[in-house]
């Protein structure tokens, strides 16, 4: 009966419903006014295509109908907020930034706030006002959640298509596609700080965990740390290893050096640099081989260039190393009459010893010293130090198996 218990519940339904009525027949002009407010106000939305306009527009005129449900009954028609977005295709996070879609959301609002008194009772206005700052809240975290799906979409497919490029690069495919791909994902090709626009390919063996604390994979933390060291990174995990490759620079040790912390444990591989992102299957063929073959040497430098890794690379079955052993170290010793030959094959033979050697081959140990110095300066190999020695002791062994004839080159 009039006067019960109920009537005043009853009475704020009714009002309820009849503002949110009220507030329905006012939509369209709602949504007109924010609409020229926005061409008004913001001078990138005029920029826009007709299409990408019509579609804001949609957004908008979404938006201010959901509201007039939500205001209905706030609780039945919790989600609405963030259902706004539903009529805005994918790309439409693309077309505009976060940034802009908030100066969207604001712009509405207060063209909404400053419309409403035109368009309805005066007792209304505030009661819609109140609403309209709560569902405004809940407008702006669903354009969060929005942009922050569609962010983690582009990364995984970004993490998706690097791993195809490194992984093309590994085997040799690496065509103009790739080039395009690459610079997709922000690979510049240009020269970096360090004024190069070389590439090499570095190899190691990948971290226990992939992620870090605060989120990021180990694959974003190379790169920007490339990055902060002037050079372009591509980064994949392949199964137990960690492939990056590195452009930009002419000097990827030091790169890699800054890079180190972000490896797992044991050797770092770093192959030879080569002109562009097309040859890498080179400088990537040598780091692989020489991650393979670096167990033969415990005291290898961390990073460790391949070509340092020529003797174990030799010994371990990479015909690469061997022919380059073959014709960069013994081919240039048999030009002319072969004595820089004859002389550190017999400094090797006699345990490295230059007397031992001079009184072999009845020459003045002076002699023996010079010849060796200009071993040295050819093959940029010292025999007087025991790793080079090792690597010359290789490189003659290989050279007389694979019997090149004087000053030819092994094929």
């Amino acid at each position: 009966m009039p006067g019960g218990p109920g009537s005043y519940g009853l009475g704020v339904v009714k009002a309820t419903k009849a503002r949110a009525e009220r507030l329905q027949n006012a939509t369209g002009a709602l949504a007109t006014a924010a609409m020229a407010a926005m061409d008004a106000k913001l001078p990138w939305f005029a920029k826009l295509s007709a299409q990408d306009r019509s579609w804001i527009g949609l957004v908008a005129q979404s938006g201010i109908s959901a509201f007039v449900e939500w205001f209905r009954d706030p609780d039945e028609h919790s989600s609405m907020p963030t259902r706004i977005f539903g009529s805005a295709p994918r790309e439409f996070t693309r077309v505009i930034s976060l940034h802009q879609t908030v100066d969207l959301v604001r712009t509405t609002i207060e063209t909404i706030e400053n419309t409403i008194g035109t368009l309805l009772p005066p007792d209304d206005v505030p009661i819609v006002h109140e609403a309209m700052q709560r569902y405004a809240r809940e407008v702006a975290f669903a354009a969060a959640t929005v942009y922050a799906q569609a962010a983690e979409m582009r990364g995984a497919w970004d993490a998706r298509l690097e791993a195809l490029l490194v992984d093309s690069v590994i085997r040799g495919e690496a065509d103009e596609s790739v080039r395009s791909r690459a610079s997709a994902l922000g690979w510049t090709g240009a020269a970096g700080t360090t004024g190069s626009a070389e590439v090499a390919v570095v190899v190691g063996r990948a971290p226990a965990t992939t992620s870090t604390e605060g989120g990021s994979t180990v694959a974003d933390m190379v790169r920007h740390a490339a990055r902060e060291a002037g050079a372009d990174a591509l980064c994949a995990v392949q199964g137990d290893r960690l492939v990056v490759v590195l452009g930009g620079t002419s000097k990827p040790v030091e790169i890699v050096q800054k890079l180190a912390q972000w490896f797992g444990p044991g050797p770092i591989v770093v192959g030879p640099v080569v002109k562009d992102l097309m040859s890498a299957v080179a400088s990537a063929r040598a780091a692989v081989a020489g991650l393979r073959a670096a167990p033969a040497w415990p005291g290898a430098p961390r990073p460790v260039q391949a070509d340092e890794l020529l003797p174990e690379r030799s010994l371990s079955g990479d015909g690469h190393a061997r022919r380059q052993l073959a014709n960069e170290v013994y081919g240039p010793l048999t030009v002319g009459d072969g004595v820089l030959l004859d002389t550190v094959s017999a400094y090797l033979d006699s345990g490295g010893s230059i007397e031992a050697t001079a009184r072999a081959m009845f020459i003045h140990a002076n002699t023996v010293r010079y010849r060796l110095k200009r071993v040295a300066d050819i093959t940029e190999y010292n025999p007087l130090d025991p790793r080079d020695a090792f690597t010359l002791r290789v490189a003659l062994t290989l050279g007389r198996l694979l019997n090149p004839e004087p000053g030819s080159s092994v094929l």
